[in-house]
């Protein structure tokens, strides 16, 4: 019981609150745009799904930079060195994710043949719980 206690103190913080509510968001720009793009690439049917997926998370990393940055960690400093390490880390970080996310799309997409929308909600969660570690512990360490 202390231990649920504890993990709710945990989850509603305002930090956390926070950060799932752009967390939220940031999944739904990327979710979004990999749903805009996905019908519209036919370059190689076996690469579609990666290609979409990795242009959604380009677009889904710069808000999700800028959210984090300001609204989720608070790191209001836009000082020149303060910036481009957490701009580098941050972006190496998502690099990361976006290789587990893009690895278990082709695994459960191509290997299992599941459905593609089933694979990116999975791996969307995933990826999100990955990287509040890596920002928390990583990035925006006060």
């Amino acid at each position: 019981m202390d231990k649920l206690k504890k993990l709710w103190r945990f989850l509603t913080t305002p930090e956390m609150i926070s950060y799932i509510i752009f967390g939220v968001l940031t999944t739904v720009v990327n979710v979004v745009s990999y749903g805009l793009l996905r019908p519209v690439i036919h370059w190689n049917a076996q690469w579609d799904v990666l290609t979409a997926n990795t242009i959604a998370w380009v677009l889904s990393v710069a808000f999700a930079f800028i959210t984090n940055k300001l609204f989720v960690f608070r790191s209001k400093s836009f000082a020149a060195k303060l910036f481009w390490r957490e701009l580098s880390t941050f972006v190496g970080a998502r690099l990361l994710s976006l290789g587990v996310d893009s690895l278990g799309m082709l695994l459960m997409v191509n290997v299992l043949v599941w459905n593609d929308w089933l694979a990116k909600i999975i791996m969307n969660v995933i990826v999100v719980i990955m990287n509040y570690v890596l920002s928390k512990m990583i990035i925006f360490k006060k």
